[in-house]
């Protein structure tokens, strides 16, 4: 990978990575879970209908027979993922929720074997039965000293199977459409579930600390809009597989984030979940991928 590539790819992952941390930081400080997805997503949207409208800009509108798969992936991938996380994460802990999300390849495998008709090897079916472990491992370890496993990991597992449809079903979309335009159709179809949450949005922004409202803005800005173009540099400079094994450690830029600005840290057993978890991700994404380019 070359440093170019490298660059863009670590901004983006720590940009990403940064994300739970902040999401934690906007409900700790007053916002309601609802209230801070939709505050983000009015921000990405803004920002998108922005930039489809400078000057210079080719920005092409969806064609109509694709309306349909771009609201359904919208809806799924946008709405439902960051539901799952945000809601999630009021009863899990930012690394937690990071090492969770991780999983969502494992999801994508299995989308790609039982309704894609993919062929999965041998390495592949071992990379998703390590990977299950490690969710269960995770989940396990959310549990309280009643042994109650938290709906919040549920939660953010539904999440990770959300995300994990969107990567499986906006392949053929990208023949068409630049990754910007595809993130903005999203975006903007992602947002119009988030408007139930409306009623009550600015007494949170009234009474949310400083640190909360400057929270909800650094997700809106960066993950969501500024992450994705720096994500879309890093792959058009690099190699493809070099730049996406960075996503890798995207897990640990979550704890180290989340250790350091808000002193949270996992147990011990749910660490060990996403060690498991990245094993099995590993497994599947390049032992996987090789077998398949060897058959």
């Amino acid at each position: 990978m070359n440093t170019r590539a490298f660059v863009l790819a670590l901004i983006t992952v720590t940009i990403w990575g940064s994300t739970f941390p902040a999401i934690r930081a906007g409900l700790n400080g007053g916002y309601s879970a609802g209230h801070l997805v939709l505050i983000r997503y009015l921000i990405a949207s803004g920002l998108f209908a922005i930039y489809a409208l400078l000057p210079g800009v080719r920005f092409r509108l969806p064609r109509k027979e694709d309306l349909l798969r771009i609201l359904l992936l919208g809806w799924v991938g946008i709405s439902i993922y960051h539901i799952g996380v945000t809601f999630g994460q009021q009863t899990v802990s930012a690394g937690t929720a990071g090492m969770l999300v991780a999983s969502a390849p494992i999801f994508t495998a299995l989308i790609a074997v039982f309704i894609l008709k993919e062929r999965l090897g041998f390495a592949g079916w071992l990379g998703l039965a390590i990977g299950f472990i490690g969710i269960a491992v995770i989940t396990i370890g959310t549990a309280g000293p009643s042994l109650t496993i938290s709906k919040g990991a549920f939660l953010v597992i539904m999440a990770a199977a959300a995300t994990s449809v969107l990567f499986a079903f906006q392949k053929p979309l990208l023949r068409r459409y630049s990754s910007i335009e595809l993130t903005a159709y999203f975006s903007w179809a992602g947002t119009i579930p988030f408007l139930l949450f409306l009623p009550g949005l600015f007494q949170d922004l009234q009474h949310a600390t400083l640190e909360a409202n400057l929270s909800a803005i650094y997700i809106g800005i960066f993950p969501t809009a500024i992450g994705y173009v720096t994500w879309a540099l890093a792959l058009s400079a690099g190699k493809a597989g070099s730049v996406t094994s960075m996503l890798y450690i995207e897990p640990v830029v979550v704890l180290i984030v989340a250790w350091i600005w808000l002193k949270e840290w996992p147990s011990n057993l749910t660490i060990l979940g996403g060690i498991i978890v990245i094993s099995g991700v590993i497994v599947v994404n390049v032992l996987g991928n090789k077998r398949k380019a060897t058959a």
